[in-house]
C-alpha cells in the first residue's frame, strides 16, 4: 500500500507522520523505517523505529532514491512500513518526474508486503494525476 499525504509546507504533515509512525510502532510485528532529509524528527520517534537521514547520501534523482530504498529493503527483510517525510526535499526533481518511482514503489509494496507513507509539500489540486490515487 502507498499512502500520500499532501499539503502546504507547515500544514502539520510531519507531525501527523511522526504520530502515525509511533502508533504503528506499538502494534507492528515488523520493522519500521522513517526517512527524512534532516535529523530533526529523530528524537520524536520511538526508539524501535529506524531513522535514516538522507543528508548522508547523494540522492540526485528518483532513480537513485529508488535504489536507496531497495538497498534498505534488501538489508532487512522484516521491514513492514517505510515513512518518507518530504519527498520533494529528499529528491530535488519535480514531482511530475516521479511517475516511475511510484510505479516501482507499488511493485515493491506488493512483492515485499511493505507499506509506504509519503509526505509531499504540495496541495492536492496541484499533484500529478498518477499520485492522486494514493492520496489519503
Amino acid at each position: 500500500m502507498i499512502c500520500v499525504f499532501c499539503g502546504e509546507k507547515g500544514s502539520g504533515k510531519t507531525k501527523e507522520l511522526i504520530r502515525l509512525a509511533n502508533e504503528k510502532a506499538l502494534t507492528s510485528k515488523g520493522n519500521l523505517v522513517y526517512i527524512d532529509d534532516d535529523s530533526r524528527p529523530s528524537c520524536e520517534l520511538k526508539s524501535s523505529i529506524r531513522f535514516i537521514s538522507t543528508d548522508d547520501f547523494i540522492l540526485k534523482d528518483y532513480k537513485s532514491f529508488y535504489g536507496f530504498l531497495c538497498g534498505i529493503l534488501s538489508e532487512d527483510y522484516d521491514i513492514e512500513t517505510v515513512f518518507i517525510d518530504g519527498l520533494g526535499n529528499i529528491v530535488k526533481e519535480g514531482l511530475k518526474d516521479a511517475a516511475h518511482l511510484f510505479y516501482n514503489l507499488e511493485e515493491l509494496s506488493e512483492r515485499y508486503e511493505v507499506d509506504f507513507y509519503i509526505n509531499i509539500n504540495e496541495v492536492e489540486k496541484n499533484v500529478p494525476e498518477f499520485v492522486k490515487k494514493y492520496i489519503a
